[in-house]
């Protein structure tokens, strides 16, 4: 496979960040299924801001998971306003963690990368 070719199939990938307030259960659930997941643990980004957080998933190309839905749609909102490209945001809704991979997994099953840029979505 070309390095082209490898770019093409990464872009079809949501490949996810998921910040401080989600549980580290729900990240360990979707590793078990070898999705492109990482946490604020595995980033070395405990105790940082909101901005530092989703400059961070920025940083890696990924798509923000969080609960803390007022700060991160102004997250959101922010970069839109400026210009700016992020990979998307996904606000999930504190509920049982099988029920939250549900809804995680019908996002990466029905959204390539590109389609997640830019893109605030609640789950």
């Amino acid at each position: 496979m070309t390095e082209n070719n490898d770019d093409e199939i990464s872009s079809l990938y949501v490949h996810l960040y998921f910040d401080e307030d989600v549980s580290l259960r729900i990240v360990e659930n979707l590793q078990t299924r070898d999705l492109d997941v990482m946490s604020f643990r595995d980033a070395g980004m405990a105790g940082k801001s909101d901005d530092e957080q989703m400059l961070y998933a920025v940083s890696q190309h990924r798509a923000i998971v969080t609960h803390n839905r007022d700060d991160f749609a102004e997250q959101h909102r922010k970069f839109i306003q400026d210009g700016l490209k992020h990979y998307g945001v996904i606000i999930a809704k504190r509920r049982k963690h099988e029920e939250v991979v549900a809804k995680l997994i019908e996002i990466l099953d029905s959204v390539t990368a590109d389609e997640m840029e830019n893109q605030l979505r609640y789950v």
